[in-house]
């Protein structure tokens, strides 16, 4: 099984109006292997008009859908996620294949993203409105949920699957149309999708999935049309912020999930065999290629030493190589471009006088691959603590006291996801308190959860997506005056 097999040929093209056909302009878009820089398949560069019309097919769709029964949209999902489960090797294989993650780790994202279906598919008949009496009597006040109405997502190569469901899932059960661009590096998961939602029976012009390398474009053109009303976007901070500038003229909702740099906070106090073991999720899932990973480990200085060399030993254990072949622990990058950045942020913190525990190069191709990384005594203000990593790469720095280590975690533009390894209870809620970021994990390495808001502030953007808050993003209130008799 190659994961390929999910895709005959038509559906290597736009999905629009529930059918599959080719782009306007018939061009086709290199889909390539980052494990050795061959080229998978093809699919079709849609072109802005592409995108118009299948703007033109979730509007036309709208109206339906919104009036279509809570359960009927439920049912859906429902089947859904059933499907996607049973073809879970089958997604995992493609994943790994059109993005570089090992197989195992791909079942994993199969298992967390197909749960966000489940989980909307629940929450599709709980969406309801408020009734109450007016404080100074004489009248009532009732409240009504409403779908938002048609809405753009723009999904992230690094995880392909889960960012989709993670929109999807809320739109559909509160009964948004949508037209979805997946990453063009990896829009194949994408395209398996989209198949599997008509599979289970989702109208055609609910989901329309146009893949294009014209992001730009396709973008400013959607946001320029007024029937557009929400967009949801997963990717860099840059980017986002092009897309609220755009959304300004038509006021349109956004949810922004932006970039990271997530502390690892390990007190003097601290179980140092369980904060490597988390360290291990926190930075090494998806090759480090997260917005939630773990970028700077910020550790007590008694314990620095300790700690570095156990995850040196960790790290340093790791197989590199293409993530479908066994006992391989570490995929490639995503392109030749991320292992340049994270090699010359490497080689800057050691000018600086960061030390490498293990690792610290990239090996000879075929292959966009990175060495799995421990620095220890990275300077404070070291560019690799200043930027998002997005690589295998663990810089420890240390701090001495409480106020020192949340000085140093809020030291960011970025207020995402952050982690602290600590026994002590009072200390975790004052972190909890005062730490400016929108997740925080305590003594845990995994924070991600359907059932949980998943967001940041500041500049990691704003919205939530899965958990009670997911759907919200999704639905307007309406405001009723009645009178009492």
């Amino acid at each position: 099984m190659n994961g390929l097999d999910l895709l005959g040929p038509e559906q290597r093209g736009l999905f629009i109006g529930g059918s599959w056909r080719e782009a306007e302009a018939g061009k086709r878009l290199d889909v390539v292997d980052p494990a050795d820089g061959s080229v998978l398949t093809d699919v079709a560069d849609g072109s802005v008009a592409d995108a118009v019309e299948a703007l033109d097919a979730a509007v036309a769709a709208q109206a339906s859908w919104a009036t279509t029964p809570p359960r009927e949209r439920g049912e859906i999902l429902r089947r859904a996620f059933e499907l996607v489960t049973e073809r879970a090797d089958a997604f995992a294989h493609l994943m790994s294949l059109e993005m570089g993650k090992t197989v195992a780790e791909a079942r994993g994202e199969v298992t967390y993203g197909a749960e966000f279906f489940r989980w909307y598919a629940e929450e599709a008949v709980r969406i309801h409105g408020r009734w109450m009496q007016a404080p100074g009597g004489g009248s009532r006040l009732l409240t009504i949920k409403k779908p938002v109405g048609p809405c753009l997502f723009i999904t992230p190569w690094n995880f392909p699957l889960a960012m989709g469901t993670r929109k999807i899932g809320p739109a559909i059960a509160a009964g948004c149309t949508m037209v979805v661009k997946p990453a063009s590096q990896t829009p194949l998961t994408m395209l398996a999708l989209a198949a599997v939602l008509e599979e289970a029976g989702l109208p055609g012009g609910v989901l329309n999935v146009v893949t294009t390398s014209h992001t730009g474009e396709f973008s400013e053109t959607l946001q320029a049309d007024d029937r557009l009303r929400k967009v949801s976007f997963t990717g860099s901070t840059g980017v986002g912020k092009v897309l609220v500038r755009q959304s300004a003229d038509q006021l349109q909702r956004l949810s922004m999930e932006l970039g990271g740099n997530a502390p690892f906070l390990v007190f003097e106090d601290a179980d140092v065999d369980a904060a490597v073991d988390g360290a291990m999720i926190a930075k090494m899932r998806n090759m480090g290629e997260a917005c939630t990973a773990a970028n700077r480990f910020l550790v007590h200085s008694s314990v620095a030493q300790e700690f570095a060399d156990k995850l040196g030993k960790r790290m340093g254990g790791l197989t590199v190589g293409r993530g479908q072949d066994d006992g391989v622990d570490v995929g490639p990058l995503i392109d030749e471009r991320a292992v340049e950045t994270v090699s010359q942020l490497v080689t800057d913190a050691v000018h600086d006088g960061a030390r490498v525990v293990c690792g610290g190069q990239a090996p000879d191709g075929p292959g966009y691959f990175y060495a799995p990384t421990v620095l220890l005594d990275v300077p404070v203000d070291a560019e690799i603590n200043v930027q998002e990593i997005f690589g295998p790469v663990a810089p420890i720095s240390t701090f001495e006291d409480e106020a020192d280590a949340i000085r140093m975690a809020n030291d960011t533009e970025y207020g995402l996801a952050s982690y602290v390894y600590t026994r002590d209870l009072s200390r975790t809620i004052r972190l909890a308190e005062a730490l400016e970021f929108g997740m925080v994990g305590v003594n845990t390495g995994l924070i991600s959860n359907p059932a949980a808001p998943f967001g940041g502030v500041k500049s990691s953007g704003f919205g939530r997506e899965g958990g009670f808050e997911g759907i919200e993003e999704y639905l307007e209130t309406t405001y009723v005056a009645l009178p009492a008799g």
